[in-house]
């Protein structure tokens, strides 16, 4: 028993060991450039999908193997890790620090439940409604960060009034008991910045009253980040515990499918249009007003009544103003850059025409928020965000992963396996081209389950961009869909961290999950081919071979 113990303890190390051990065939049996990048491939998907190593060390392997191997030079590789995709998330990173930092998610968050009343089934779409809308703009793990403890602390308001038979009124549910020890204070001696004072220093009595005058005295609990009472401590009814339940799901659904419908929305998006970029350089289809156009309507067939997010109500904080300011120029300069329909701004420079990106925008935007002063020039400057404050949100881990996954897709087109796979795929064009976007979206919906999001785009698109050249399709065709079920990992808590943060909360089972999950991945697969075969075709135009594409000596021709 206790060898066997610590054998089961040391499993993590014996994976490890095995894993390259059993691929050691592809570069000493066989011995080409082709079968030796197949050993890099096949043993980061190993780790990464078993997470026997962390995620951005997996990532190193490239910088490591590929100069070992002759495949790519160190000094080559090492440019693979950093690229327009990194600027890019730093300035939408940057953006995210000042939202949470100010707390405007939490103002767009009380505003929009606000309006939406306290009935479960409108409350629900409220929250889920401003999960998504977050979520378009910032890492999905950040906006669940951000809603789930307002969604608790509704959750267990709405619960403590029914333990004491508190019904049957508009607003009881959510309405906060008064202290016996009552002190009263006036409406008219409340200002703006006395809810500022109560929002920061914490005074319940005051800030009930000045919730009042906001007109959000629904959520003190929320405002006043007071302790929340744990999950569960109230005896609930069955309906009572549906509720609860069907709101958590809701949040961690919303996040991933929120995050789909920008290209900074979820890391999904940037790696496949930092991978476009680079393997296709002279495809310019893709741009952050179309991807918006074809993946907005997708994200609606979950989330109606989306137009309740823009009525927005900054009535409080200064610093809440200039975080909005920043952010609604960030997203109309992405939108104006190059509409497609129309010249867009970035044709006022003839002579530099490609130089500018989205990255650029953001990079810009980001930078002044650490200019821009937080408050007047009665207090010491102090600017908008800090680089610890930035820091504590960056996502380096994501950084270094889509970094190894460029250098592992430079690998594959130095080495000639792309085109070695798009050779062995060529059989595939005698499937209906739909059939085969279909098998493609199954497979990847079902790996991202059990990997992150992250690293199964990563290992797919190098695979799925030469079967789509193989079969003499639109590459985008087939990248689109599959990046965006990429994002469909609904099933387990374990497939991603929106879904890990709110199983957290004790209110859901996995099989919980797995029951709704099931229904979600395929509403978002269906929706999402229906999307692509329909408004995507005239969009990208997807019903023709693109001159930006390779063409291969032989394939079978098959027309979407």
């Amino acid at each position: 028993m206790g060898l066997r113990r610590g054998l089961w303890n040391y499993r993590s190390i014996a994976l490890i060991v095995l894993a390259p051990l059993l691929l050691l065939p592809l570069p000493l049996v066989i011995g080409t450039k082709e079968a030796e990048c197949a050993f890099v491939l096949l043993l980061m998907a190993t780790y990464w999908m078993t997470e026997v190593i962390p995620l951005p060390m997996t990532a190193m392997l490239p910088a490591i193997l590929f100069p070992a191997f002759g495949i790519i030079k160190s000094s080559h590789v090492a440019k693979e890790y950093f690229k327009d995709f990194h600027f890019l998330l730093v300035g939408v990173i940057c953006l995210a620090t000042s939202i949470e930092k100010w707390g405007l998610h939490r103002r767009i968050a009380l505003r929009l439940v606000t309006m939406v009343g306290v009935n479960p089934a409108w409350l629900m779409l409220g929250f889920m409604s401003g999960c998504a809308f977050i979520s378009m703009w910032v890492q999905n793990t950040s906006a669940v960060a951000m809603v789930m403890p307002i969604v608790e602390a509704v959750l267990q308001q709405i619960l403590k009034a029914k333990e004491e038979g508190c019904v049957g009124e508009d607003n009881p549910g959510l309405q906060l008991d008064e202290y016996q020890q009552h002190r009263t204070i006036r409406r008219n001696t409340l200002t703006p910045q006395s809810v500022v004072f109560a929002e920061t220093d914490g005074h319940f009595e005051k800030m009930k009253e000045a919730a009042r005058y906001v007109k959000d005295c629904v959520f003190l609990l929320v405002v006043l980040h007071v302790a929340v009472p744990q999950p569960g401590a109230l005896s609930r009814c069955k309906r009572d515990l549906m509720m609860c339940k069907a709101m958590c799901l809701g949040i961690a659904y919303s996040s991933n499918i929120g995050g789909i419908s920008t290209l900074p929305g979820t890391s999904p998006n940037l790696i496949f249009s930092e991978y476009l970029n680079q393997v296709y350089p002279n495809c310019n289809c893709i741009n952050f007003a179309n991807w918006l156009v074809l993946c907005l309507p997708i994200m609606s067939t979950h989330h109606l009544h989306s137009s309740h997010f823009y009525r927005f109500c900054f009535i409080v904080v200064s610093q809440e103003i200039v975080t909005a300011v920043v952010f609604v120029t960030m997203v109309l300069l992405w939108l104006t850059r190059a509409p497609g329909f129309m010249p867009g701004w970035a044709s006022l420079f003839p002579h530099h025409m490609g130089y500018i990106t989205d990255a650029t925008v953001a990079l810009l935007l980001g930078l002044l928020l650490f200019i821009i002063p937080a408050y007047g020039p009665s207090r010491k400057y102090e600017a908008m965000i800090s680089w610890d404050n930035f820091q504590a949100l960056m996502p380096w881990k994501v950084a270094l992963l889509v970094g190894g996954g460029f250098a592992l897709a430079e690998g594959t087109k130095e080495s000639g396996l792309s085109l070695w796979v798009a050779e062995l795929l060529t059989p595939l064009g005698d499937l209906p081209v739909l059939a085969t976007i279909a098998i493609a979206c199954i497979i990847v919906t079902t790996v991202t389950e059990f990997a992150s999001n992250a690293a199964t785009i990563t290992i797919f698109l190098p695979i799925l961009s030469p079967l789509a050249e193989a079969i003499h399709v639109n590459p985008l065709y087939v990248l689109i869909p599959t990046t965006l079920c990429t994002s469909y990992s609904f099933l387990l808590p374990v497939s991603n961290p929106p879904n890990a943060i709110v199983f957290g909360y004790g209110h859901i089972t996995i099989m919980d999950m797995v029951k709704a999950g099931l229904g979600v991945n395929v509403i978002g697969v269906l929706a999402t081919l229906l999307a692509v075969t329909t408004w995507g075709v005239p969009l990208f135009s997807l019903d023709t071979y693109p001159d930006w594409a390779p063409l291969l000596p032989e394939f079978n021709s098959t027309a979407p």
